[in-house]
């Protein structure tokens, strides 16, 4: 316990110290992007998901370091397959990040217009791809249980199709719902805190998996560190770098786990998302139109995010559409818990 609580300190300490320098570093070499919902729209440093990891990374490779060489545990081979698809869903959304800051800087588009601030990275089918290298490390070392449940049929034994098909599917999924429902200050990071921080509570509770448990609570303890700056008005924002690496944490942790069926119920905000998305054939945002009271009112006619659902509710600033789509991802996991551990579900 002691090793685990030090490990979570180092990661919100070493998350803490490096973004401030990152902030820095990505104003000096221009990756920013405007914050289209505030007076002025401000130029904010993005690409968040690379302080993130890097905290993240310092605390796990310490966990790690501590069992293997003071107690003896050398069964970590899925924690380090785990850091490794992390590592490298975060260099993918980077590649994505970077990509649309060049193309924003080609192609003279005025980031005044709301009409023009599309992300312009990936192209759409790209997006869905090019996450399925970041599974291989879990699929390479069998992690998970090939033992799943299929509705309707019950618990079935999949074999070989598990670490073939279930855990890229996860990952590629998971990955890219967590990009969609994004684009305020704090609702990424918001959001995957409390799922993520769920997912570790059930899968250390049901199935007793401490791996699990400390990849998803070391990476919830450099979240809330980089909420402290991504939280309204935004010094960082997320990026592609860190929606992607979200859900490949989400993913990774339901998989060590064995709790696919309850990370499912949680994800409930996603699918809604991916729906109303889906009305738009993913071109549609979820940012919303600043109002000179200073709140923000959902663009258009049509309702293509749970922001605009959220916006559409009252007159609501930023942050308050944030904090309520957040507070509903809690009361969604509170039921999740209570369906799961009652066996309801």
């Amino acid at each position: 316990m002691i090793i685990f609580l030090v490990s979570l300190l180092v990661t919100f300490v070493m998350t803490l110290l490096v973004i401030p320098k990152s902030i820095v570093f990505l104003r000096n070499i221009s990756v920013v992007g405007r914050d289209i919902q505030k007076k002025g729209r401000p130029l904010v440093p993005e690409m968040g998901g690379v302080p993130v990891l890097i905290g993240f990374l310092a605390g796990a490779l310490l966990y790690t370091a501590t069992n293997t060489f003071y107690i003896g545990n050398e069964a970590y081979i899925s924690l380090l397959a785990a850091m490794l698809t992390v590592t490298l869903i975060t260099l993918i959304g980077m590649l994505d990040d970077l990509t649309a800051l060049l193309k924003r800087g080609s192609s003279r588009v005025d980031c005044a217009d709301y009409k023009s601030v599309k992300r312009i990275g990936f192209k759409q089918h790209h997006k869905f791809l090019l996450p399925l290298p970041a599974a291989v490390p879990l699929m390479a070392v069998q992690s998970g249980v090939s033992l799943v449940y299929v509705p309707f049929l019950g618990p079935m034994d999949i074999g070989v199709l598990y670490p073939l098909f279930v855990i890229p599917l996860a990952v590629v999924g998971a990955s890219n719902a967590c990009n969609m429902l994004a684009g305020m200050n704090g609702l990424e990071a918001g959001l995957g805190a409390v799922l993520i921080g769920a997912l570790g509570l059930y899968a250390y509770m049901q199935t007793g998996s401490t791996i699990a448990a400390a990849i998803a609570f070391m990476f919830v303890a450099a979240l809330v560190a980089f909420l402290l700056f991504n939280w309204y008005p935004a010094k960082l924002f997320a990026g592609d770098s860190l929606t992607y690496t979200i859900g490949a944490v989400a993913a990774t942790v339901a998989i060590l786990g064995n709790i696919e069926k309850f990370a499912l119920f949680c994800f409930i905000p996603w699918f809604v998302e991916f729906a109303l998305k889906l009305r738009s054939g993913f071109k549609a945002e979820s940012f919303g139109v600043l109002q000179k009271d200073g709140t923000l009112r959902a663009p258009g006619t049509k309702v293509l995010s749970l922001t605009h659902v959220v916006m559409r509710m009252g007159r609501f600033r930023e942050w308050q559409v944030s904090g309520i789509l957040i507070a509903g991802e809690v009361v969604i996991c509170v039921l999740g818990f209570a369906l799961f551990l009652q066996g309801v579900v």
